[in-house]
């Protein structure tokens, strides 16, 4: 058995006023084997989040807040820099994902399994997401596959869970919704075998505040093919 005690929750926050006060509560009230610290960072929003997010900070919500708006990317390395969690999961705030899927995640982790366990939105419940959003993750699935010679079934999935000292000693870099091919082409190329739990969720689409387009397919398509021949001595700090 591993020795996890605390998982740090890393959570960018941008714009999301209707739904981070209930993504902060999941996350405080989500049943865990650990204790927990939720990392929230505030990317420049402008539409009040950061007022509601000031509101629930306490000894366990700590807030990074930024005046212009930086990137996913960016808010999940600060985010990763300033945990201190044995272990460390990304967790959108706009209720996509739902934390009482952490405890399921975290076994492969505890019982010394795995380093790295990713959420899969296709091998749980789920309401279904677009068709073309549906075809951007599958081929970019496939491609992870066949660059990486594995077997994920979602590598775009938010619900990504590494150990925590892992997770501080990636060398990330980007700073958009790249972030999720980066942090998988790397752990990959480390070694690590990804370990894939069936989760919930409840995607949203553009017209319900979705941030993520097909447009962002093409960057997180390079990240994979660039870093499949980066130097492994690169990729760690």
């Amino acid at each position: 058995m591993s020795d996890y005690r605390k998982l740090s929750v890393i959570m960018p926050v941008f714009n999301e006023r209707k739904t981070v006060a209930e993504a902060i509560r999941r996350a405080r009230e989500a049943e865990l084997p650990l204790e927990r610290e939720v990392v929230v960072i505030d990317d420049g929003s402008t539409d009040g989040s950061g007022e509601i997010i000031d509101r629930l900070r306490d000894s366990t919500v700590r807030v990074i807040r930024w005046k212009d708006n930086r990137g996913k990317g960016a808010a999940v390395r600060a985010g990763i820099e300033a945990s201190t969690g044995d272990a460390v999961v990304i967790y959108d705030a706009d209720l996509e994902y739902d934390p009482r899927d952490w405890a399921a995640m975290l076994r492969p982790l505890i019982e010394g399994q795995a380093t790295v366990v990713y959420g899969s939105r296709f091998t749980g419940e789920r309401r279904n997401m677009m068709f073309w959003h549906w075809v951007g993750n599958r081929f970019l699935s496939l491609t992870t596959n066949l660059l990486y010679n594995t077997t994920l079934s979602d590598m775009e999935t938010c619900f990504k869970l590494l150990d925590g000292e892992l997770a501080r000693s990636l060398r990330l870099e980007a700073s958009r919704f790249e972030i999720e091919p980066e942090i998988t082409a790397k752990v990959l190329r480390l070694g690590h075998r990804i370990w894939e739990v069936p989760i919930r969720y409840a995607g949203r689409e553009v017209e319900e505040g979705k941030k993520i387009s097909w447009a962002d397919g093409f960057p997180a398509l390079w990240e994979l093919i660039r870093h499949r021949f980066t130097p492994r001595h690169m990729i760690v700090r």
